[in-house]
């Protein structure tokens, strides 16, 4: 594992250079309500080129120093404290465990940061994501600056993170790739369990606490977002987390949930009947954003343009909108005067790594991003019709549908990392109740 961390961190600071300079703090514990904490996790960015778990923690990465190119300055260890917090790296653990050519006390960051900083021409920093540590930095370059009559020199650039380090999180390595598989094969247990669990006048949260039973079973200690457990209306609300009402016979349930697993994410949608059988409304719905899904899919491949997945979503989904008598009117049209987004409003997809909206552009000077191997994104048309949408039928309100999976970008086409979990109408319904 050092060896993939210390190969992310060369690859980074080549791309730097040996004038550049890059700083990473590992983020604040975040407290829940007065003394309690919150889990900590490190930022991605942080713990992606350290692979270090701990709070209180500082990534630097110098590169051409000679004393050693990866500092990492964190906690000493404290038997005191860990006898109440458990057991620290310390700084021996920093260099033998995390692979760190020296260590140093956090609280000597002040003193030795401005020296770092000296004689560097850029300094790669996410400002304005953590202010407090913004304005350490802020003040380490006013000491350098101090020091220009001993013709020492203060970085006269800052760089973002977003066409570097960002840029790399968006390939996965094979250590990624098969830490991406396992969160998603969690995930699938979870949705398949919620399936089989589910009646009606059984409550949200009920079944998402079969969802987090699954996935902590299963070695994912945390999802990777909160669960969406929406049933009948609540399925209309795009991000709908209160997960408190009853599930009612005759009504749709949208799940959208996925595990974390070692600091990757995944992210799987599913919708699916409370009483194992879909109504011919609710089939037609779903068969749509199925086809929609399908064809979306179909274009996740080498070569064709990010955009193209949503294109055709947009365009298969007017036509079945048309058919349905929802929309009326030429297809262009429709398309062209955006008639779908009364139903459809959202994109089609993201990135997915260790953050479930993962980083990486979408555009590249002005123009959609190619698709290449080794790249990971989701796929997840919808279509929400709440009560009251206007010239339509009564029977179709009410329904909220979407199926999302995980896609791998592999040479030779889409690899469905989440295909463990029904989709078909005839497998949905088999598997709903049964548990």
């Amino acid at each position: 594992m050092i060896r993939e961390f210390k190969r992310r961190r060369r690859q980074l600071m080549e791309l730097m250079g040996e004038e550049g300079i890059a700083i990473l703090p590992a983020g604040p514990i975040q407290i829940r309500n007065r003394d309690v904490e919150y889990p900590f996790r490190p930022d991605s960015d942080f713990y992606y080129l350290t692979g270090f778990p701990e709070p209180e923690a500082l990534a630097v990465l110098c590169p051409g120093r000679s004393q050693g190119e990866f500092l990492l300055f964190c906690r000493e260890r404290d038997p005191k404290q860990e006898r109440w917090l458990g057991k620290r790296a310390g700084l021996e653990g920093a260099c033998n465990r995390f692979g760190a050519d020296d260590a140093f006390p956090i609280k000597d960051m002040d003193d030795i940061l401005p020296g770092l900083l000296e004689n560097r021409a850029r300094v790669f920093y996410a400002m304005g994501y953590y202010p407090e540590f913004d304005q350490k930095l802020l003040d380490w370059l006013a000491r350098v600056r101090t020091k220009s009559r001993q013709q020492i020199n203060i970085p006269a650039e800052f760089i973002t993170f977003d066409h570097l380090l960002h840029d790399m999180r968006l390939f996965k390595s094979r250590y990624e790739v098969d830490r991406i598989r396992k969160a998603a094969d969690i995930s699938a247990k979870a949705h398949r369990r919620a399936m089989a669990m589910c009646r009606p006048g059984m409550l949200e949260y009920q079944l998402e606490a079969e969802l987090i039973h699954e996935f902590i079973r299963s070695e994912s200690r945390s999802p990777a977002y909160p669960p969406i457990v929406a049933t009948g209306a609540n399925s209309c609300v795009l991000h709908y987390t209160d997960n408190h009402s009853m599930l009612k016979d005759g009504d749709l349930l949208l799940i959208d949930a996925g595990a974390e697993y070692q600091y990757y994410a995944a992210d799987i949608t599913r919708t699916f009947p409370v009483n194992g059988k879909f109504t011919p409304a609710q089939r037609d719905i779903y068969q749509l954003v199925l086809e929609v899904q399908e064809a979306a899919i179909d274009k996740a491949r080498p070569g064709n343009y990010w955009n193209d997945m949503h294109d055709a979503v947009v365009e298969t989904i007017t036509e079945g909108l048309r058919t349905l008598g929802f929309l009326k009117g030429r297809v262009k049209t429709l398309i062209k005067n955006e008639k779908y987004k009364k139903f459809f409003m959202h994109r089609t997809g993201h990135w997915l790594g260790m953050d479930v909206h993962d980083v990486g552009d979408y555009k590249i000077d002005g123009q959609w991003r190619l698709l290449e191997p080794g790249m990971v994104l989701t796929v997840e048309p919808g279509l929400y019709i709440p009560r009251g949408s206007s010239k339509v039928a009564k029977k179709w309100w009410n329904i909220g549908v979407r199926i999302e999976d995980d896609i791998l970008i592999t040479k030779e086409g889409p690899e469905i990392l989440t295909r463990d979990v029904p989709r078909s109408i005839d497998e949905i319904e088999a598997l709903v109740g049964s548990g």
